[in-house]
């Protein structure tokens, strides 16, 4: 198994990161079949998502999201693709430019 850890920090608060991730949990569900369920706390909520291979949560709160993932044996060879259309798709919904792109 491969581990994914994607952390990007924030200025939106608790409401608006939340349709952020939930946001982020409907591309989940439509482009990679993804099981998504949203729990929300009062100062973090958890986004845990999950199909065959993959396996992870999305915590957030008002001024970071940071995402763990188990990869499987077979996702375990895309991991730096994984992670990168992940994390292009966070940056897309933040308004911000990916770290990894930016020299």
């Amino acid at each position: 198994m491969s581990d994914l850890h994607i952390q990007r920090d924030h200025h939106l608060g608790l409401p608006r990161a939340r349709e952020v991730a939930r946001a982020w949990a409907l591309k989940a569900e439509e482009k990679f079949d993804m099981e998504c369920t949203y729990e929300e706390g009062d100062t973090q909520d958890t986004l845990s998502f999950t199909r065959a291979g993959v396996a992870g949560t999305l915590l957030v709160d008002a001024q970071q999201f940071d995402m763990t993932a188990k990869l499987g044996f077979l996702f375990s060879a895309f991991k730096d693709r994984i992670e990168t259309e992940i994390s292009g798709q966070l940056d897309e919904l933040l308004g911000t430019p990916n770290p990894t792109s930016v020299a």
